[in-house]
């Protein structure tokens, strides 16, 4: 394709996340319908376990890895020397898996012991192929990757299911998925085994270090509040608090590409001093960010309670207020995210760490305190006052390096073209009794056409960007466009 990298990687990362999350969308609305809130709650403790004991068995070297691969120096060394390293971490966590499992198994999940240590297995063959063709700058490979496991996952979780196999079936599925993953990255590593050093244990190590510290801030917020639901409320108000959680995940879709995209190019301009293409590439980013993320929150707090209704049950509407909150918390992240890639990526993983760091525990606490009181509201309020923390600190740091900037006109014209929308699904949702889910989708399709119609509209360089990439890619362009 005649395009340029950055925007074929992106395109391809952005195809990849949208189609594994509407694919995941269906299927969890299978899952939700046919196992209920409290089934679905234990499958979620599951994956907070795994992202807390996988960070171990990683320790922010598969970043480091992707970091010092990406400069293009010593490549296959530091590869094999992250092998290692992994493999060594391996016994670290299963070690603490089997020292916790008494804990683990008050929390429901009893039968999840043996699956979490087989994932982790299966998480060290998926990382190290991930990781290597993504520090080689094969974005595409490893976002079709992540496609192809997630699409596995999801098949075989839905058969698992149909056949009754409840929640194993549902962490059966999900270990299957990294398997079929990793084989497929395995296929592209053009990297090989070779002699390593103490040197080059010591340069992932300074740097994994603070990636690790950074991680382990973010997995507070990813899972400390799945975990402490679990610890003050059921398994019912687990699940759905996960179901509102991933509901808003479609407001992510554009920065997850650009930010997987961005990371090795990011890495490699600061190798060579170019400052300016971070800084551009940055304020760009967060414009295409917002581009989805704004229309998407602003349509979830209109019709959020009768989307939840219709799409995963009535037991899991009463997560209406805490998806109001959690959809703010998703705008929010668009600065999060880039901002501490963005550290991460020119080398300072220190400062990505204070910002995740501080907000890691303003988040526990927070929880402690909110929890008991509201619930699910509770660790809604917690997460979006953690992030807002975290995207300040993060800013104050990153602004010491780069100039960091908004495009002003374009994300006034997203703000527009949102408001406009809103007006319209109000007037529509005022006129027509939402009763069924065709009414509720027509809904949803005509705030997208607003939208979309007065963005292009209003904005001619998002207008002219967007024509440009839908015709490179042999798609035809309206003419009242």
């Amino acid at each position: 394709m005649d395009i340029d990298p950055i925007r074929r990687q992106s395109f391809i990362s952005l195809t990849s996340t949208l189609g594994l999350t509407a694919v995941g969308f269906v299927a969890t609305m299978y899952f939700a319908h046919i196992l209920g809130s409290s089934m679905y709650g234990v499958y979620a403790l599951f994956l907070a376990y795994y992202g807390i004991f996988s960070l171990i068995g990683d320790g922010g070297f598969g970043g480091a890895a992707v970091k010092r691969i990406s400069e293009g120096n010593e490549r296959n060394a530091y590869f094999t020397a992250f092998i290692f390293l992994r493999v060594a971490l391996l016994a670290v966590s299963v070690v603490v898996v089997i020292a916790l499992s008494d804990y683990l198994s008050r929390e429901g999940t009893t039968s999840m012991v043996p699956w979490l240590l087989f994932a982790l297995v299966a998480g060290i063959f998926y990382g190290v192929s991930v990781n290597g063709t993504y520090g080689e700058g094969m974005v595409g490979v490893s976002q079709t990757s992540n496609l192809f496991n997630n699409i596995f996952k999801v098949l075989l979780q839905i058969l698992a299911v149909y056949l009754g196999y409840s929640t194993a079936g549902l962490v059966g599925g999900f270990i299957s998925g990294m398997i079929v993953g990793g084989f497929f990255c395995l296929r592209y590593i053009h990297l090989d085994l070779a002699r390593f050093t103490v040197a080059h244990l010591k340069k992932l190590f300074t740097f994994s270090i603070w990636i690790f510290l950074s991680t382990s801030g973010a997995l507070v917020f990813s899972y400390a509040d799945t975990i402490l639901l679990g610890y003050f409320m059921s398994t019912a108000d687990v699940g759905v608090y996960r179901i509102a959680f991933q509901f808003t995940a479609a407001a992510t879709f554009t920065t997850t590409a650009l930010r997987t995209t961005l990371y090795p190019k990011i890495s490699r301009w600061h190798a060579d001093n170019s400052l300016e293409r971070i800084n551009l590439s940055l304020a760009r980013a967060v414009t295409y960010s917002l581009l989805l993320a704004v229309p998407v929150a602003v349509g979830g707090w209109i019709l959020g309670d009768r989307l939840l209704y219709f799409f995963y049950g009535a037991g899991f509407a009463a997560g209406a207020p805490a998806l109001a909150i959690l959809l703010l918390v998703q705008i929010v992240n668009v600065f999060m995210y880039l901002q501490t890639m963005c550290l991460n990526a020119i080398d300072r993983p220190r400062e990505s760490f204070y910002a995740t760091g501080t907000a890691a525990v303003v988040n526990i606490l927070l929880d402690l305190a909110l929890i008991p009181i509201l619930g699910i509201v509770g660790a809604a309020v917690a997460t979006l006052i953690t992030m807002l923390v975290n995207v300040a600190i993060a800013r104050h740091y990153l602004a010491r390096q780069i100039p960091v900037q908004i495009e002003r006109g374009p994300v006034l014209h997203i703000l527009l073209a949102a408001g406009a929308m809103a007006l319209v699904v109000l007037a529509y949702r005022l006129a027509i009794p939402l009763s069924n889910i065709f009414l509720v989708l027509g809904a949803v399709a005509l705030g997208g056409i607003v939208y979309g119609f007065v963005l292009l509209k209003a904005d001619t360089g998002l207008h002219d960007e967007i024509r440009a990439l839908v015709v490179q890619l042999g798609a035809p362009w309206p003419r009242w466009l």
